[in-house]
């Protein structure tokens, strides 16, 4: 299916909050499906599966095949969405910008075989970065420079169109599950203009938040993003990884091992995935992210408001998902929950941040309100 109408995958699917639910044991038969597909697609002797650890919105396993390492990653949502192809050529390129990622050995989002799209990743002996940051081992100066060099260096590529990427022919048709021709092949955002893929569902987003008690200043927000529309005027798109967080990046207490889940990347603008770490993070954290990104290339024009702008709009997002997944019912054991936290302290700060980028886009303010 295509994802021209989507802002984000996880809340604007069709099955909207699909996999963000603990497992059911119903899940578990697909173990003998997931193994006869890898045992002919590698021409292999023996697959073992284990469950994996991952905690995004998809199934995930560890495999070895014929002795070979592998993490594997399934989509089975009812949309038969087949994304995980666009991922596997996106990691390639990001691989090739200079960026550690996992190897992709394999990858079949047809669905002619068996129900569900698959990805073959290299496993990286390693957890995610958050494992660390909750037990306050992680050396953080160090790591968040090295983050915002990373986003300077995928930055590099850049597309035609804005918004979720997908395989589009020379001709401008838009890949259906047909063949095309390898040189005729191509990633681009579906959407002319910036402001057309930005304001996507933003109106929708509002009022579910407003609509389930969350937000009481919906008309606020619009306005203040109507100030600014001109700051969306902008060519050409750029990678925006579009799900930066510590758990979207491997290694150890000190060092990045790889970086993880493309699968919502757009084209879209230079300031994104800086505000994104702005989610989660305070203003050392961001200074030092900003400082690696200045090492690899120069920050654009209007950076600050941008920045803001698009805080504001990913924490409307994440709002979203928060509300409509009940994460704000969960306890510490939740990786988006702090070590003896709990949900209502992610409700206040999810509350928070977006009270921060709201006056940070009105008055242009620098980092420095990110403090704690």
């Amino acid at each position: 299916m295509s994802r021209s109408d989507i802002y984000y995958w996880k809340c604007d699917r069709p099955a909207a909050f699909h996999g963000t639910q603990a497992r059911s044991e119903a899940d578990t038969v697909m173990d003998s499906q997931l193994r006869e597909e890898l045992l002919g697609y590698f021409d292999a002797k023996v697959v073992e599966l284990t469950p994996g650890a991952g905690q995004g919105n998809h199934l995930t396993w560890n495999v070895e095949v014929d002795g070979k390492a592998m993490f594997v990653r399934v989509e089975n949502g009812p949309e038969n969405d087949g994304h995980l192809a666009v991922e596997s050529a996106l990691l390639d390129r990001v691989h090739a910008a200079g960026v550690v990622t996992p190897r992709v050995f394999g990858c079949d989002a047809t669905r002619s075989r068996v129900s569900f799209a698959w990805q073959a990743l290299e496993r990286i002996a390693a957890p995610d970065l958050n494992h660390w940051f909750k037990r306050g081992e992680l050396a953080v100066t160090s790591i968040a420079f090295e983050i915002g060099v990373a986003v300077a260096k995928w930055q590099a590529i850049t597309f035609d169109g804005f918004g979720i990427l997908e395989w589009f022919a020379q001709s401008s048709v838009r890949y259906e599950g047909r063949e095309i021709p390898e040189s005729h092949k191509g990633l681009c955002g579906p959407h002319s203009a910036y402001a057309d893929y930005f304001h996507l569902r933003l109106d929708e987003h509002l009022q579910f938040l407003s609509k389930r008690g969350f937000l009481t200043n919906a008309d606020e927000i619009l306005a203040e993003i109507e100030n600014h529309r001109t700051l969306l005027d902008m060519v050409p798109g750029c990678l925006v990884h579009k799900d930066l967080a510590l758990w979207n990046i491997l290694g150890t207490g000190q060092q990045i091992c790889a970086f993880i889940d493309f699968d919502d990347s757009i084209a879209g603008d230079a300031m994104d995935d800086l505000s994104l770490l702005a989610c989660f993070h305070d203003v050392a954290f961001l200074q030092r992210a900003f400082e690696g990104y200045q090492s690899v290339r120069a920050l654009p024009e209007n950076h600050l408001r941008r920045f803001w702008l698009h805080l504001l709009r990913n924490m409307i997002v994440k709002a979203v998902i928060r509300v409509g997944a009940g994460y704000f019912d969960r306890n510490d054991g939740f990786f988006l929950i702090g070590s003896g936290s709990s949900g209502s302290n992610l409700r206040e700060m999810t509350l928070s941040r977006l009270a921060l980028a709201l006056r940070g886009l009105r008055e242009g303010s620098g980092l420095d309100i990110l403090s704690p």
